[in-house]
């Protein structure tokens, strides 16, 4: 009888244990969007002013590389310009005696059209002051149109000029470097004072507000699972210890792959997995790289 009572006992657990749910659907680690900072101009790093672990502000300046050889371009342009303004003809008071002398002439042309008219004076005279107005008119255009050229030389010198100065101050911003996003310092290159050249990096920030556990789930899961559905989101933190978080599917993986070998699936049997991505909202306890779990709404 007291074998009987034992074996009832023992099914009775062991149908318990068999209907015991399971506390998460799938499991995975923490990641976050990472963004490597690289100088954009070579120079000596004259500033830089973050720490591994210090939050910082998208546009929030950092640091500055040495901007001085790009400040005396800048300025040996702006002399420049300064001599191409000075070199511009006055195109008018440079033609004014040319304009003047073919007043003068055309004068003289009226004047002995009324003479040969009058016949007081020969038909020679007038041809002779005919051809000299002619002559002023020709080179009245020449004047023009070789000052026009000279003045659209000038003017295309300055415009270029003022090309190259855009240039150099945009190189000149560039010195200043400047976070690209709100987040924190994860990892920190080089120091203040040493030496960068063009896509050096100098620091790598990830915004640890906005985060998402990488979870893997099998083919059976996938089925019940879309963009957009809720889900619980466990930072775990080993001897039972868990931190709860509303999380939302936010991109399924179109490819399958081999189960990682750090990966726990719903079904152990499974080889190939599919990567889901659940968003969440960081209050700051869950790490990047931290193991985590994740429980799919059914709604």
């Amino acid at each position: 009888m007291k074998k009987l009572l034992l074996m009832a006992g023992a099914v009775l657990m062991l149908g318990a244990c068999g209907n015991e749910e399971k506390e998460y659907d799938a499991t995975g680690t923490f990641e976050a969007i990472e963004t490597i900072v690289s100088a954009e101009q070579s120079g000596t790093l004259l500033a830089f002013s973050v720490s591994e672990g210090d939050n910082i502000a998208q546009g929030q300046e950092v640091g500055l590389v040495d901007t001085t050889q790009i400040w005396l371009k800048i300025q040996q342009l702006d002399a420049t310009k300064q001599v191409y303004q000075s070199q511009k003809p006055d195109m008018e008071r440079q033609i004014a005696v040319t304009r003047q002398q073919l007043a003068k002439a055309q004068t003289e042309q009226r004047r002995y059209e009324e003479l040969v008219a009058d016949g007081a004076a020969p038909r020679k005279m007038l041809d002779d002051a005919a051809s000299q107005v002619q002559v002023l008119r020709r080179q009245l255009d020449a004047q023009v149109s070789s000052l026009s050229t000279q003045l659209s030389t000038l003017n295309a010198q300055m415009a270029t000029a003022d090309v190259q100065v855009s240039q150099l101050r945009d190189q000149l911003g560039k010195c200043h470097v400047v976070a690209p996003i709100d987040g924190s310092v994860l990892e920190k290159y080089v120091e203040q004072g040493e030496f960068v050249a063009v896509g050096k990096p100098l620091m790598k920030v990830a915004d640890i507000e906005n985060m998402f556990i990488r979870a893997y789930v099998t083919s059976a899961q996938l089925q019940r699972i879309k963009v957009g559905q809720k889900a619980r989101v466990f930072a775990d933190y080993g001897d039972g210890q868990r931190k709860e978080y509303d999380g939302t599917v936010s991109w399924i993986s179109s490819r399958s792959e081999f189960t990682p070998k750090t990966i726990l699936t719903d079904d152990e049997r499974a080889d190939l997995v599919y990567a889901v991505k659940i968003a969440f909202k960081n209050d700051g306890y869950a790490k990047i790289g931290m193991y985590g779990e994740v429980l799919f709404s059914d709604k």
